[in-house]
């Protein structure tokens, strides 16, 4: 953790040369850093968080977490309007240059920077069930062996391309005349109620996977989902519209919940099956080029196929895991 939060912060570092050269290669650098960072902090983070506690609760520990990240996406940039622009749609196209993000990057530098001293201090817990020493069965397995964890991979791909998918081609949705007909930027704000969703769920769904099986959870949600992609992608005006944005709220759950149920039982393979989840991301950069090739091919509300199909896996791989982990634990007892 403290090793991906000092790489995030000279990934923010590095905006500030990359301001004062004017090169493009290295502001792109500079994000590549960050990402990585963050990834790295995300590949220990997540699965740590899972394993402080009961693994009954995992799931409600981890949307918690992740309910803070979409806080987090959802405050950001109304602060790093202010930040950049001074709050004054007047003064944006004046202070819209490359040297407006120096103090912002300057200043989550510093912020990781103390995140990160404070971690390197704090003496967290040590988690036993991760480590080889304490392991005698995961161990002398690989992870292509835990079905749970390979169909996982496979749902936070989905889940991703999904989520990106559907909120990358909103604004085009709805410009179309037979769904609402917005301008570009009226159709932006809506988006908010996307994301903003999402935030909420995950706030509700900590509550709720206190009591309720994760899997059944992740069914539910998979299920309303389809549901709503359906009604959208077959009807028009206000309801195609609404029905498509409710979408954020059934979402929230769904990657932190995979993930755990993914990492389930993986003892000392946890670290690298986190790995694994965190590389399936990629689904959000893979996905959305389909829709995009099917959007021009059979039209854009058609193409909203796409994500439908990947919620459909969602739903079987919540359907299949007690079936797919018991699997796993079978192997681990011989």
């Amino acid at each position: 953790m403290v090793s991906g939060l000092l790489i995030a912060s000279t990934g923010c570092l590095l905006f500030y040369p990359a301001v004062a050269v004017h090169e493009y290669w290295l502001f792109l650098t500079a994000l590549f850093v960050l990402a990585s960072g963050v990834t790295i902090l995300q590949v220990s983070a997540n699965p740590y968080v899972a394993a402080l506690g009961p693994a009954k609760t995992a799931p409600s520990r981890l949307n918690l977490a992740q309910a803070l990240n979409s806080l987090g996406t959802t405050v950001g940039p109304i602060v790093g309007k202010f930040l950049l622009f001074g709050g004054s749609a007047a003064l944006a196209a004046e202070a819209a240059t490359a040297d407006s993000v120096k103090v912002p990057y300057l200043m989550l530098a510093a912020a990781l920077l103390t995140i990160a001293v404070v971690f390197a201090i704090l003496k967290l817990p040590v988690i036993e069930s991760h480590s080889e020493e304490y392991d005698c069965k995961a161990k002398n397995h690989s992870l292509t062996e835990a079905p749970h964890l390979v169909f996982g991979v496979l749902a936070i791909f989905c889940y991703v391309g999904g989520e990106v998918a559907i909120g990358s081609f909103l604004v085009n949705y709805f410009g179309e005349a037979h769904i609402a007909g917005l301008q570009e930027h009226e159709a932006a704000h809506l988006i908010a109620y996307y994301w903003g969703g999402a935030m909420v769920g995950r706030f509700i769904g900590s509550a709720v996977l206190q009591k309720v099986a994760a899997n059944k959870a992740l069914l539910f949600n998979a299920c309303a989902t389809i549901l709503l992609l359906v009604i959208s992608i077959n009807s028009s005006g206000k309801l195609a519209m609404w029905s498509v944005l409710a979408i954020g709220l059934f979402n929230s759950i769904m990657f932190p919940t995979i993930f755990t149920l993914a990492i389930d039982s993986l003892s000392s393979l946890t670290s690298r099956g986190s790995g694994w989840l965190c590389l399936a991301i990629v689904g959000g950069a893979l996905v959305p080029l389909l829709q995009g090739y099917m959007a021009d091919s059979i039209g854009l509300q058609t193409s909203f196929y796409v994500p439908l199909v990947c919620y459909v896996f969602i739903a079987w791989y919540a359907m299949s895991l007690p079936k797919l982990l018991g699997q796993w634990r079978k192997k681990l007892d011989n």
